[in-house]
């Protein structure tokens, strides 16, 4: 590791094995299918791994479900809010299941992807939030764009429909989806016998060490019994939590009424959900401001003021040259990272049980002037 340049992601495989063996057997002793949400993670060399624990994928748009569908074997599920027309027929190559938003957009697309042989579903709003502080990942909000609520829903629908799907949950338990599935079946349960699947988004912490995975199974199961049902389940943070790291180093510290260390990598550019969420992302031998006896404040290289990743506090003074590891850096990193301020992209790299590390990607200057005119 210390001679790969930083930054850079690292991927355990032990780690992602772990995680991929605990949805298999959920899988298995609910009856669910789960599929890999690519939004959270795209590493695409891995996916052949993966597949051998999950049923498939679940894409966002054209590219995620055609990288899918290129390296994934398994299932393809798209949903879009809406769909483009020009390229709506080139998705039907590559999706199994389409999930549409809108009763619009299921009159406007849903015979065309029958007449393929796909599977067509809507999305709808249970009008059900149930989390605290992160309006922005809670499409049950009001004034929502995702999902159809019960007052837009048109019966006279049905028979377009193979199922149904509601994504409501963000890094949440399944006691909040308990809670959900009752205002679900409270709205939308009499139009589900008939179908052929519900699928229940993602959001689900599944790995998590205190999830309760004993009543995911027993809801799962209680779905399929009552409705006869398929269930899907589409976790992206489940399947990579607390297996990947993105490793930096320290150029220089300044002092400005605290302790400052400037990093190579940047919470804009890198880890972006630092923002986003606001959230602080976990730091390898570190502690809270003030717990051990040195305190700084970590930023990034950009222009941007607040390009801050925050506040910690170490056993020795930092110095230039120090490598840091940012843990649980697997999902929403990747997938995210942008070149702003003509930042490099760090590289990504793959190691394996062995502790054998490998480059799978690097990324230099054409990277960033391919994305510009």
């Amino acid at each position: 590791m210390e001679q790969l340049r930083t930054p850079y992601f690292l991927v355990d495989e032990e780690k992602l094995l772990h995680n991929l063996e605990i949805l298999r057997e959920v899988a298995q002793a609910s009856g669910a299918r789960i599929l890999l949400a690519q939004k959270a993670f795209s590493m695409f060399d891995c996916y052949p791994l993966i597949a051998e624990y999950l049923s498939g994928t679940t894409a966002s748009g054209l590219y995620e479900a055609r990288l899918g569908r290129e390296h994934f074997p398994g299932e393809v599920h798209v949903f879009s809010p809406a769909y483009r027309e020009e390229e709506f027929t080139e998705l039907l190559r590559y999706a199994d299941h389409f999930v549409f938003n809108s009763p619009k957009q299921l009159e406007k697309y849903a015979a065309r992807a029958r007449a393929a042989g796909k599977q067509v579903g809507l999305r709808v709003n249970p009008e059900c939030s149930t989390q605290e502080g992160h309006a922005i990942y809670d499409p049950c909000a009001p004034g929502s764009r995702l999902g159809t609520t019960l007052a837009n829903f048109r019966p006279e629908q049905l028979p377009l429909l193979d199922g149904l799907h509601f994504h409501t949950l963000c890094e949440q338990n399944s006691d909040d989806l308990e809670t959900t599935l009752r205002a679900f079946e409270e709205k939308f349960g009499p139009y589900l016998k008939g179908l052929k699947w519900l699928n229940l988004g993602g959001g689900h912490h599944i790995t998590r060490d205190d999830y309760d995975r004993e009543k995911l199974i027993s809801l799962v199961g209680a779905l399929r019994e009552k409705y006869g049902v398929e269930v899907y389940l589409e976790p992206g943070e489940a399947v990579v939590l607390n297996a990947g790291f993105l490793v930096t180093s320290v150029l220089e510290t300044v002092h400005n009424d605290m302790d400052i260390a400037i990093l190579d990598t940047s919470a804009a550019c890198h880890m972006p959900d630092v923002l986003e969420m606001p959230y602080r992302p976990p730091l390898k031998g570190s502690g809270q401001p003030g717990e051990k006896a040195h305190t700084y404040r970590l930023g990034g290289p950009t222009c941007l003021a607040g390009d801050i990743i925050g506040d910690y506090s170490f056993d020795e003074p930092l110095k230039e040259g120090d490598t840091l590891v940012f843990e649980d850096m697997a999902l929403y990193t990747m997938v995210k990272t942008n070149t702003f301020n003509g930042m490099p992209l760090p590289a990504i790299v793959w190691r394996d049980r062995s502790g054998a590390c490998r480059v799978v990607r690097e990324f230099g200057y054409e990277d960033f002037k391919s994305r510009l005119s």
